[in-house]
């Protein structure tokens, strides 16, 4: 089980970036063999997934849509993972969360992932 706690939310306007970060507390004091994604999910819609990282290893994957604008990264020394986020539009306003799940593949669907963090507001306006 991991505990997973998401920051850096706020509003922005159009063309901004922003940065998110998520702070992992593993209940078995490592996050080897996890994988770490961010999703996000806008007023009337599904929970959609944004980008996910293997935690040993570091690859990572980042949902076709949002290359190029969207990366993720980690701190290995603060159990962290982030979410850089440029060139943000209107589109991109959604609750942003943090989810983990055990396995070494990265997957896009939500329900695959055990545990997941609050969420954090991301507004996108003028």
């Amino acid at each position: 089980q991991v505990q997973l706690l998401e920051s850096g939310g706020g509003s922005v306007q159009p063309g901004g970036s922003l940065r998110l970060s998520c702070v992992a507390s593993p209940s078995g004091w490592t996050l080897s063999g996890y994988i770490l994604a961010w999703f996000r999910q806008a007023p009337g819609k599904e929970r959609e997934f944004v980008t996910g990282i293997r935690w040993t290893g570091g690859s990572t994957t980042v949902t076709d849509s949002l290359k190029g604008r969207f990366t993720i990264s980690r701190d290995s020394a603060e159990n962290t993972i982030y979410l850089q986020m440029n060139t943000l539009n209107p589109e991109d306003t959604a609750v942003y969360y943090c989810a983990a799940k055990r396995g070494a593949v990265i997957l896009s669907t939500s329900s695959l992932y055990s545990d997941w963090g609050p969420g954090t507001q991301v507004t996108v306006s003028s």
